[in-house]
């Protein structure tokens, strides 16, 4: 080879070799934010984290080498986690959600259980979300009716119900006139019950029991997943029958749930996470409902409360807690 040839094929050597170097050094942590509507020690808030995490790390990602999350919770500022510039931010709840677009426009947001984001203003459209938030609603009002439903089917004498709310916010008020609108046909007497705080859910729960074949519907929400085991508490101790929206208030013993699979989309809003940092944009990814909703029973307080649960109930069951 000539002297010429080599220092030529030399030099390009040198030049490509810190190309190739660089080539194969892993991306810069990305880091995630995340603002969650649980207790730091919740057992269900650190379920959610766990199935978060493994996603993540289904899809490639690795913990501490290429993404890095700062979790935030229950009662956190999202003013606080914005300014730490994490590249997407994921929130539970529409208290969460509201703080979060209010303390940024541009950062991405994913967020999880919100329902009726078009109504509340949080994006455009379901199909078009626009703006920096896209996510995974609850689900729709018109599911209400189901709790109905199934407060009737085990607790047949019901002919009153109260409902579980926060009149401060818009789900709470949709969520009751969905229940509502089912109780026109099941000859149950239908009363919202508005409460903030630990002494209104005492108070309201109290006053309920005194009415005799009452029970109650726990509807979706931050207040209820912070007092739910207040509320399962009461609920035991005043002995009303109480249809509630999560399985982690029958987990806890609450007597009958139905409602989406939280951990499920929790693996949803990872896929959509790692979407958005290979360079999606929010605003062009639809928010999307539940795919897995499910029925569980707590037979141990059903037998406390003197209630038999029918067959027919038990076949709908996708858990029964003995």
């Amino acid at each position: 080879m000539r002297r010429r040839e080599f220092v030529t094929l030399l030099g390009g050597a040198a030049v490509a070799w810190p190309l190739a170097v660089r080539a194969q050094q892993p991306d810069r942590i990305r880091r995630i934010g995340a603002l969650l509507n649980y207790a730091a020690d919740d057992p269900e808030g650190q379920s959610r984290v766990a199935t978060f995490q493994k996603t993540l790390q289904e899809l490639g990602w690795t913990e501490g080498q290429s993404f890095k999350i700062d979790y935030r919770w229950r009662g956190a500022s999202a003013a606080e986690l914005v300014k730490s510039a994490p590249d997407v931010i994921v929130v539970a709840g529409t208290s969460n959600l509201a703080a979060a677009q209010q303390a940024s426009r541009t950062i991405p947001i994913v967020f999880v259980g919100v329902t009726d984001p078009v109504g509340s203003g949080f994006v455009a459209s379901l199909a078009r979300p626009g703006g920096n938030s896209t996510g995974f609603s609850l689900f729709e009002y018109s599911m209400g009716g189901k709790w109905l439903e199934l407060l009737k089917q085990v607790a047949p004498g019901v002919m009153r119900a109260g409902v579980l709310r926060n009149p401060a916010l818009a789900s709470g008020i949709g969520q009751f006139s969905a229940i509502q609108s089912a109780a026109l046909s099941s000859a149950v007497e239908l009363s919202p019950i508005d409460v903030r705080d630990a002494g209104e859910i005492e108070r309201a729960i109290a006053t309920l029991s005194r009415s005799p074949n009452s029970g109650l519907i726990v509807t979706a929400g931050t207040f209820s997943i912070k007092y739910r085991d207040l509320i399962v508490a009461l609920a035991a101790r005043h002995q009303l029958p109480t249809v509630y929206c999560y399985r982690l208030f029958v987990n806890g013993g609450g007597l009958i749930s139905y409602g989406p699979d939280v951990n499920d989309l929790y693996r949803h809003a990872a896929n959509y996470v790692d979407r958005i940092l290979k360079g999606e944009k929010p605003a062009d990814l639809p928010v999307q409902a539940p795919t897995k909703y499910e029925v569980v029973i707590n037979l141990k307080t059903a037998k406390a409360l003197g209630l038999t649960i029918s067959p027919t109930v038990l076949a709908r069951a996708d858990e029964v807690i003995e």
